[in-house]
């Protein structure tokens, strides 16, 4: 028989309880509020919350695979697709989705004209990721980015129909119009965005591991994360890779100690770049060749010339944790704020600076209130020839195209076939006439085997 247990020691109990979960919360506050001491602690503090994500995952996914992505609920009132203006548009939507009936990521090509699936890509991830050879860098490659896990981010349609893309802090590749595996590129970690140059060339956010620049490198700090801009050729080539934490020292933006600091105060990620726009032309206000660099961490707009390592200019403003800059006339950049300050906040926001005038707009703010768009992170926008804004809402899978007047044209929630949404990872719009002609006929002649 078991002794009666003492109802003090019980009460005891839960008072010591009750204390430890005030002290932890507000432990957590600190760190999440910015807090720098004991450097220790804090890692084992979000270790700790760290261990409930499995279980998380597994409910908001309604799976028992933890690995497997969310299940959105924002917008499950919401059809499909619904068109409220029509219009035709010769253009082509590049949409990558995350597909929970098929528990893995497709990219579908989409006709603005008549909302007809062209073309879709899907390869054999498990394929690719046994190829991998640099197993030192990606040694959770197959966890962390296999076939259920696995993402497009922001892929890149070339001219002969193949694809560019990487899973987010993984290996580049590149498929064919049939979804063949051509090659990849496993020597540095790839992430976020991929643009081209007026040269042909592809400019990819990058992670150097191990570390090289001179500035992270020399103090061995093996999990700082040093993002680099990185150029590639069709081929999957490296032809330029910079560190941003060297462009930043170098040019006197930040002290030589920056990294080193960071480090010791807990920052590992203090810079997250997570966008890359070069410039196609000569403007009055930039030059061929030159990169708008977006560093969410540190907020700011980096107008960078890698011909001469020189930071032109450094942009900050009424925007928090951004995404997205993209060149939208000869003197004008835009900006998709994800508004992350700590008031005013509720939604995200798009951006316009104008270099000659040396002013911020926001554009169709009152529609963003209105359609109650928000997302913490990523995120993205893009304005048509005609003055269009199209905007992904990826933490909740919908996409919205308001026309030149701030009217929705249309609307898009990533649902499969059972009405369960997934998230959208950085769709793009087509709207060379050349290219989109082009593009059909090879879809239209295209000899695959599925």
């Amino acid at each position: 028989m078991f002794k009666k247990f003492p109802g003090y020691l019980f009460f005891l109990f839960i008072l010591l309880f009750l204390i430890g979960i005030i002290l932890f919360s507000n432990t957590v506050k600190y760190y999440l509020e910015g807090g720098k001491r004991f450097v220790v602690l804090k890692s084992i503090v979000f270790y700790i919350i760290e261990i409930p994500r499995p279980i998380i995952n597994m409910v908001k996914s309604k799976s028992l695979n933890p690995n497997k992505p969310p299940i959105f609920t924002k917008h499950k009132n919401k059809k499909k697709f619904e068109q409220y203006i029509k219009k035709k548009r010769n253009a082509l939507l590049v949409l990558p989705r995350y597909d929970h009936s098929q528990s893995r990521s497709i990219v579908e090509i989409i006709d603005l004209n008549n909302f007809e699936v062209l073309h879709t890509y899907q390869h054999d991830i498990s394929e690719m990721n046994n190829q991998v050879k640099n197993v030192s860098e990606f040694s959770k490659l197959k966890i962390s980015d296999s076939p259920i896990r696995f993402e497009y981010r922001h892929p890149l349609i070339l001219v002969d129909g193949s694809l560019v893309s990487d899973s987010d802090y993984a290996i580049e590749f590149k498929i064919d119009l049939c979804s063949n595996l051509l090659w990849i590129n496993d020597q540095e970690e790839f992430h976020h965005s991929k643009m081209l140059d007026s040269q042909g060339n592809i400019w990819v956010p990058g992670q150097m591991k191990p570390q090289s620049s001179k500035y992270v490198a020399k103090y061995s700090m093996k999990d700082f994360k040093d993002d680099s801009i990185i150029k590639i050729n069709s081929d999957g080539k490296i032809l330029f890779n910079k560190s941003v934490t060297e462009i930043l020292i170098e040019n006197k933006i930040f002290p030589d100690n920056f990294a080193i600091n960071s480090y010791l105060s807990g920052e590992k990620d203090p810079i997250h770049l997570n966008y890359i726009e070069p410039a196609l032309t000569d403007t009055d206000y930039w030059m061929q060749g030159d990169l708008f660099l977006s560093l969410r961490h540190k907020s700011s707009i980096i107008h960078y010339r890698p011909s001469t390592n020189k930071i032109i200019n450094y942009l900050t403003g009424p925007f928090s944790q951004q995404h997205d800059v993209d060149i939208i006339s000869d003197k004008e950049i835009s900006i998709f704020n994800n508004n992350n300050f700590v008031i005013d906040n509720e939604y995200s926001e798009v951006i316009i600076y104008d270099f000659e005038l040396n002013k911020f707009k926001k554009l169709f703010n009152d529609k963003f209130q209105k359609e109650n768009i928000k997302t913490v992170t990523q995120g993205s926008s893009h304005i048509l020839r005609d003055g269009a804004l199209m905007v992904e809402e990826q933490n909740h899978g919908r996409l919205i195209l308001f026309n030149n007047k701030g009217e929705k044209e249309w609307e898009f929630v990533n649902k499969d076939k059972n009405g369960n949404i997934g998230f959208l990872s950085w769709s793009r719009v087509i709207e060379d006439e050349k290219f989109i002609k082009e593009y059909k006929l090879l879809v239209e002649d295209k000899k695959c085997p599925n």
